[in-house]
């Protein structure tokens, strides 16, 4: 097993493997699990890694790739793509929107307002949407994005700005999506889904940075909500779909080894590595929309219980994404593959991908904590682009499993817990909320330190929840 010492101190949030080209933000490197920390060895070794392979200090075991992780293969010389390096829940992703409300102006509303959402977003497992469409229709829609939505008036024409890529990817086609892909994907837009996805009635708790908040149009006691979901069993089947087909062809058509299964792979550039990329864009529309659809039925919400028109986008930003971008490094121009798995963009002030807004101060990151403390909105820097390839962390980061947080969390204490809190609970499921106790996850404040500390995003304000609907 992989011991922790085999990484040397670099800086003090900043380590590196003696042997292997991989590196972690992280204040102390005895707080990361073993398990994970091979995971991003082996992640290390992929063909065509351009770089490091990049751990967070959100950092906890997945599929294949670590969650937490960032690797960059090279395009133009059989660098390879791995769905274990997006994940199953492709542009799995959060939104924060704003309100003109400050937290005592609906404190009376609160549980109306939390009852009504809980109405209007489906949540759980299997949750579908009061959306209905045929297949052909549920086609046209996702190959156009948010465009879409917005032709339905889901959207409105500001919100495109503030969505990372417009909320929109071309570069997608249905000809490779499998029959179970679409009928998995077909009723759920619109819907949370379960596991860690929430929508969460939040308030600014504290400002660090009051310059930037005010270009964000964020102010202390202000209610905000986020929401945090993907792109459900549509994106989850395109992820075994094409993990199928590459573990078929990745050794005896390519001739690519790897250190796990999980990791299966083939050159971004092949047949099979086009398909997928087409396939997986398609997945990153459909979250859009979904996240979109969603943002309409919270402005139903405040609509109707508060008259409130003035719900706006801050950003909408994917953790689970890989993208083909131009890059240099050390000095050389590079077609890169960007494998973001559970890590967000830090995009620096001034990048061309950033509206005309956010310019000056860099893109808005967002991170969500846990139900019973809080979340984090940052903005990228320099360093990050020069250091991480334009990326901080995701999340919290689990400490407690799933089985684990069933075995040790008792579900009616904690909702006591949440309860002296402040914090109202909307839930289609007990278990859900057992999973995603805050016991089961580091603490958000620990981990936005470090990556605020190592420069490589910059914290700008704290959210409290006030209330929570969850799957």
């Amino acid at each position: 097993m992989l011991k922790t010492e085999d990484f040397i101190k670099i800086s003090d949030y900043k380590y590196k493997h003696t042997l292997n080209n991989a590196v972690i933000y992280i204040d102390d490197i005895a707080n990361v699990e073993s398990e994970s920390l091979k995971q991003l060895i082996n992640v290390s070794k992929l063909p065509g890694l351009v770089g490091d392979a990049i751990a967070m200090p959100d950092i906890h075991w997945g599929y294949g790739f670590p969650i937490g992780c960032v690797a960059c293969t090279n395009y133009n010389e059989n660098g390879i793509i791995s769905p274990g390096g997006i994940g199953f829940d492709i542009n799995c992703g959060v939104r924060l929107i704003r309100t003109n409300l400050k937290h005592t102006e609906i404190q009376k509303y609160k549980e109306k307002i939390l009852d009504e959402l809980f109405k209007e977003v489906p949540a759980g497992l299997s949750s579908e949407s009061d959306i209905r469409l045929s297949k052909n229709d549920f086609k046209k829609a996702i190959l156009k994005g948010v465009n879409w939505a917005l032709e339905e008036d889901y959207a409105n024409k500001n919100d495109i700005n503030f969505i990372e890529d417009n909320g929109f990817k071309k570069d997608c086609t249905f000809d490779y999506i499998s029959k179970e892909a679409i009928d998995r994907g077909k009723n759920q837009l619109g819907t949370l889904g379960s596991g860690n996805h929430f929508l969460e009635l939040q308030i600014v708790d504290e400002i660090y940075d009051e310059y930037i908040a005010n270009k964000l149009n964020l102010f202390k006691d202000q209610v905000v909500l986020m929401i945090h979901c993907g792109s459900r069993g549509f994106g989850h089947q395109i992820a075994t779909d094409f993990i199928n087909l590459m573990l078929k062809v990745m050794e005896s058509k390519y001739k690519i080894k790897v250190e796990d299964k999980q990791l299966a792979c083939v050159p971004a550039n092949s047949d099979e590595g086009q398909k997928y990329i087409y396939s997986m864009n398609l997945a990153a529309n459909f979250a859009f929309i979904n996240r979109q659809i969603i943002t309409y039925k919270i402005r139903k919400v405040f609509k109707k219980i508060l008259n409130i028109k003035e719900v706006e986008i801050v950003y909408d930003i994917s953790h689970n994404m890989a993208t083909i971008e131009d890059y240099f490094y050390n000095s050389k121009k590079y077609k890169l593959v960007m494998h973001r798995k559970g890590a967000t963009r830090a995009l620096p002030p001034y990048h061309p991908s950033l509206p005309k807004e956010y310019q000056e101060i860099g893109q808005p990151v967002l991170i969500p904590g846990d139900m019973g403390r809080y979340s984090f909105v940052l903005v990228g820097t320099e360093t990050a682009y020069k250091e991480t390839f334009g990326h901080t962390c995701h999340g919290a980061g689990r400490i407690k499993s799933r089985s684990q947080a069933k075995k040790t969390i008792n579900y009616q204490e904690l909702m006591k817990e949440l309860e002296a809190k402040g914090i109202s609970i909307r839930a289609a499921s007990k278990a859900t909320v057992v999973e995603e106790a805050p016991q089961a996850y580091k603490d958000a404040l620990n981990v936005v330190d470090i990556v605020h500390n190592a420069n490589i995003s910059k914290k700008v304000a704290k959210l409290r929840p006030i209330g929570v609907v969850k799957g």
